[in-house]
């Protein structure tokens, strides 16, 4: 009897073993002085068609960030980022806007801007789970960035700032950090565990993003994670566009995401993302502007980006 109970309670503590190393749990984990350098790489194209005319707008990314584990509070760290390298190319209606912030280039006045950006400090502040409660300091920077333009006539002035705050304003930072750090669920997750959140739309369009992850693999070290969203405006709230256009915007999309993660911070050391947006814009009336009734225009956005995040120390 004794042999048998023994038997039985070695095949429970071995069930029960088992079953613990099918699960894990994540959550972002830093140390005070810990640093990560990442890399971005992202091109964004916007189709609009007017009149029956197309016209297509492109912003290109290739920026390098450093960033510091500055604070570590139970729960949540503080975070300091800084723009090592920032190169950015902006198209639209041919006119071609291409800078690097470490290149002078007096005829271009957004490169005196971004070169403010340059090694400035800005802080986030992240919760263990992935949800950023914080930036802080980012709209500073712009500000003193603004200074830039101030030659300028007053409509280039308004134009370069909307496009400074559109493309590095704190909502857009925000958004795109959003999506690229996965919110992790407080509990254990095994192969196959689906879990989701919903974070607004910031940086321009109005809506929400609803967020998807599935655990695919994992070893001892990584986490192999698929990532999927979905965008949704809302089609009553009225936003400003290029050239001071106020419109309306019916528009929905997905983004696919791929991700390898260090299980040793939650830090993805590699995300590729995909996403594409259609929908309408319906312009409203500007005599201005030339837009005599409400129009309705097509809109298509595609943005295809790669991340690389690798710890320095």
């Amino acid at each position: 009897m004794k042999k048998l109970l023994g038997a039985i309670a070695t095949l429970l503590t071995l069930s029960f073993t088992t079953k613990a190393q099918d699960y894990m749990s994540i959550n972002y984990n830093f140390n005070k002085g810990e640093q990560f350098e990442l890399e971005q790489k992202s091109r964004t194209e916007t189709y609009t068609t007017i009149n029956e005319t197309q016209q297509r707008v492109t912003r290109d990314y290739n920026n390098i960030i450093t960033i510091d584990i500055t604070d570590v509070i139970p729960g949540k760290a503080i975070l300091t980022f800084r723009y090592k390298e920032l190169r950015f190319n902006f198209n639209a209606k041919n006119q071609n806007i291409f800078v690097d912030a470490k290149v002078n280039k007096a005829e271009e006045p957004f490169q005196a801007g971004l070169k403010k950006l340059l090694d400035q400090p800005f802080t986030v502040e992240l919760q263990s789970t992935g949800v950023i409660t914080k930036v802080d300091g980012l709209d500073n920077l712009l500000n003193n960035a603004e200074a830039a333009f101030s030659s300028l006539k007053k409509d280039e002035q308004e134009a370069y700032k909307k496009l400074m705050k559109d493309q590095f304003g704190t909502d857009a930072f925000r958004a795109w950090l959003e999506q690229l750090l996965i919110m992790y669920p407080a509990h254990g997750i095994k192969t196959g565990t689906q879990w989701e959140e919903s974070v607004p739309l910031r940086g321009g369009l109005i809506g929400r993003i609803d967020l998807y992850w599935n655990l695919q693999t994992w070893d001892s070290q990584t986490a192999k994670i698929g990532g999927t969203s979905k965008i949704n405006t809302d089609k009553v709230q009225t936003l400003t566009l290029d050239d001071d256009i106020k419109a309306t915007a019916e528009i929905s999309g997905t983004t696919s995401s791929n991700y390898l993660i260090m299980r040793s911070s939650g830090m993805p050391s590699i995300c590729v993302q995909n996403t594409e947006m259609n929908g309408n814009y319906t312009y409203k009336v500007n005599k201005a502007k030339g837009i005599k009734h409400d129009l309705k225009v097509p809109v298509k956005v595609i943005t295809n980006a790669s991340y690389k995040i690798k710890q320095m120390k």
